[in-house]
């Protein structure tokens, strides 16, 4: 039994290994000297125990800082979970957090629930009025931009310059840091689902925060406690990913536009939300603000009767939440992605029951437009 514990293996002649391998353990011996102790007390540790960190872990977080241009990243065990983490590690009770009315299905929970639970105040506004609607007394300001799923743009060197002594985190999943750095524009903290865009392949669920080191090391004593482990696979499966990051980002952002202007133009469509079309509320902030505009969108036909016939016609496009993968996916964000919301929160996050959400894929063009087409044609103009 002993033996089978601890097996002999020779070692090997050979090179070093051109791919990081998975580090699949949960814990790592350590030395037999003070070092020990400074393994154990360091933020981050990548050979201690996995809920403190991986090797793995390390060399995501090492490309997806280099990616947003900052100091530190730390990657957890979902987009939630860095939400959660960057807001918990910087709220207080009787602080006020400052927040728009559109956002992500878990962070209006967590907005609206969960942090006035623990005494915290948040004030949530239009996403327009972010800005004007600092106060003095506002500690943390929480922005998502662009929105889910209107695809509202946030100014965010307005924000800055209107909350200079607040703590500014943004959600960057929908632009990624191939479209905006917000890091550039003054915010403190950026969250992201890297389930989405960084790891693009729609198999792997984390989630990053990125900003100064001193505020990531925040965030990761919040992570340490709550247990969001990204675990050392995923974190390998991500690595493999942001190899391709910017290959799939030109093709999304190409696609995206294409199908865009392919719904503007249909008579069966009446309102489509996406930045880069000239008509958008927000397009001439998103030229300035965006190097790109990703390959999500939203548009809305005629009711919710015509919106569910469109999505049952479609062939290519997959009906599925989550966004950012090589496939095509529609979804119909009142009943299924904004599911835990009331009627009154939908109204105020923007989601008409006759809208529907697109992230297009990496599928020809042209296929993704016919598929529409032919799923848009059994509804009346």
């Amino acid at each position: 039994m002993t033996r089978l514990l601890h097996p002999h293996v020779a070692p090997q002649p050979g090179g070093t290994p051109l791919v990081t391998p998975i580090h699949q353990t949960s814990t790592y011996e350590l030395p037999r000297t003070a070092e020990a102790a400074q393994i154990a007390a360091a933020v981050a540790p990548g050979g201690y125990y996995t809920r403190y960190g991986s090797p793995n872990a390390r060399e995501a977080e090492a490309m997806l800082a280099d990616l947003d241009g900052a100091e530190a990243a730390l990657l957890v065990g979902s987009g939630m979970a860095a939400v959660s983490a960057a807001l918990l590690s910087t709220v207080v009770a009787g602080g006020e957090v400052l927040a728009q009315r559109s956002h992500y299905t878990g962070t209006l929970t967590l907005l609206g629930t969960m942090l006035p639970a623990f005494g915290v105040d948040v004030r949530l506004v239009p996403q327009e009025d972010l800005a004007a609607a600092v106060r003095p007394s506002t500690r943390v300001v929480y922005v998502e931009t662009p929105s889910n799923p209107t695809m509202t743009v946030t100014d965010l060197a307005a924000v800055r310059a209107a909350a200079p002594d607040a703590v500014i985190i943004a959600d960057n999943t929908f632009a990624t840091p191939y479209n905006t750095r917000p890091l550039e524009f003054g915010v403190d903290l950026v969250v992201q689902s890297a389930t989405k865009y960084l790891n693009g392949h729609s198999d792997v669920t984390a989630g990053v925060v990125t900003g100064s080191a001193a505020l990531v090391a925040k965030a990761w004593e919040t992570a340490r406690v709550l247990g969001p482990v990204c675990h050392p696979f995923e974190a390998w499966l991500l690595a493999r990913g942001l190899k391709t990051f910017p290959l799939r980002m030109a093709r999304h952002n190409a696609s995206g536009l294409a199908v865009a202007r392919f719904l503007a133009a249909h008579p069966a469509v009446r309102a489509v939300h996406h930045p880069g079309l000239p008509d958008h509320p927000q397009h001439e902030l998103a030229a300035r603000q965006m190097d790109g505009f990703g390959g999500m969108l939203a548009f809305t036909v005629a009711d919710a009767d015509a919106a569910v016939r469109v999505l049952r016609a479609t062939r290519l496009c997959r009906n599925a939440v989550s966004l950012g993968g090589p496939e095509t996916l529609i979804t119909h964000p009142a009943s299924l992605v904004f599911a835990h919301q009331s009627e009154a929160e939908l109204a105020e996050s923007g989601v008409d029951a006759a809208m529907l959400r697109l992230s297009v894929g990496l599928e020809e063009p042209a296929d993704i437009i016919a598929d529409l087409a032919a799923a848009l044609s059994t509804v009346d103009p």
